[in-house]
C-alpha cells in the first residue's frame, strides 16, 4: 500500500478488532502486562499501532501524513470473567459500552499526531465526533464537502490548531441505535455543558452502573426509563453525571 501510494495523498483507515472482546491475543503477547488478558490486548494493539507509525516514519511520510487514533464506544462493564475486568474501564464516566447517552459509554479519548502541521503535546478539553472525520479529511485532501445537505461533522482543523478554542458542535445529540437518549448543549455565553437524558439504561442490579444479567444494556423497550422532564446535568461541574438537576437546585 505504501510503496504505491507514498508519492501521493492517501487515505488509511485500520479498524482494529483490538481491544474487543473476546481479546483474541497472540501468544507473544499473553501474559506480557500486569493487567492480565486486556492489557495484553493493548500491548498488542500498540505494537500493531507501533508498527505502522514505524514505516510511515521510515518513508518520510511523517511530517505529512495526519494519524487519527480513537475508538468508537466506551468500555464494556459487562465483559467480564471472575474478577477479571475484559471490556476496559471508563474511569469517573457513569456507564460504558451499549449506552448511548451516559459518558462512560460515548466520550472516549482522541489522539492525533501530525508534527509537520500540529505543535507536540497540547491538551484539547473540547467534545467532538467521529463524525467530523469525514469533513476534516475532505479538508485536508483540499476538497469540499457537499453544499446541497447538512453535514453533521465538522472539520477539527481550526480546533486543533489553535485557531478556534471550542467544538463547533454547540449541539451533540446521542443515540442508543435509533432511539434518542440523551443531547448535549455548550452554552456558549456562559461556558457551560448541559446534558439532558430522555432514556437511560435501566443498571441491572441498580447500583452497579452496569447490565450485569442481560450482558449489555438495551436501548429501548423494559430495558430503558424515560424521562419526562429529562435527567438533566451541569457536565461543567458533574463530568461523572451524579446529581441531576431540578428547578430547585438549578433555576436556569
Amino acid at each position: 500500500f505504501y510503496f504505491r501510494n507514498k508519492h501521493r495523498p492517501f487515505l488509511l483507515f485500520v479498524s482494529l478488532l483490538h481491544v474487543h472482546t473476546p481479546l483474541i491475543t497472540t501468544e507473544k503477547f499473553q501474559g506480557r502486562s500486569r493487567h492480565g488478558l486486556y492489557g495484553d490486548n493493548v500491548e498488542e494493539m500498540d505494537w500493531m499501532v507501533g508498527k505502522l507509525l514505524d514505516v510511515i516514519d521510515k518513508e518520510d511520510l511523517k511530517n505529512t501524513t495526519f494519524i487519527y487514533f480513537a475508538s468508537d464506544n466506551g468500555g464494556f462493564l459487562e465483559a467480564q470473567r471472575g474478577n477479571s475486568q475484559l471490556g476496559g474501564w471508563n474511569g469517573i464516566y457513569k456507564g460504558g459500552k451499549g449506552m448511548g447517552g451516559w459518558e462512560g459509554g460515548i466520550r472516549v479519548p482522541g489522539i492525533v499526531r501530525w508534527p509537520g502541521g500540529l505543535p507536540a503535546g497540547t491538551v484539547i478539553d473540547e467534545p467532538t465526533s467521529l463524525m467530523d472525520i469525514y469533513p476534516t479529511v475532505v479538508q485536508l485532501a483540499g476538497g469540499a464537502v457537499p453544499q446541497d445537505r447538512v453535514m453533521d461533522g465538522h472539520t477539527l482543523l481550526p480546533l486543533l490548531r489553535g485557531i478556534e478554542q471550542h467544538s463547533r458542535h454547540e449541539f451533540l445529540f446521542h443515540y442508543c441505535g435509533v432511539f434518542l437518549h440523551a443531547v448535549r448543549w455548550h452554552q456558549k455565553d456562559s461556558g457551560t455543558v448541559w446534558k439532558a437524558h430522555y432514556a437511560t439504561p435501566v443498571f441491572q442490579p441498580e447500583a452497579s452502573g452496569a447490565c450485569f444479567r442481560r450482558g449489555i444494556c438495551p436501548c429501548f423497550g423494559d430495558g430503558v426509563t424515560h424521562h419526562d422532564p429529562p435527567l438533566l446535568f451541569n457536565l461543567s461541574q458533574d463530568p461523572s453525571e451524579a446529581n441531576p438537576l431540578s428547578a430547585d437546585t438549578e433555576p436556569l
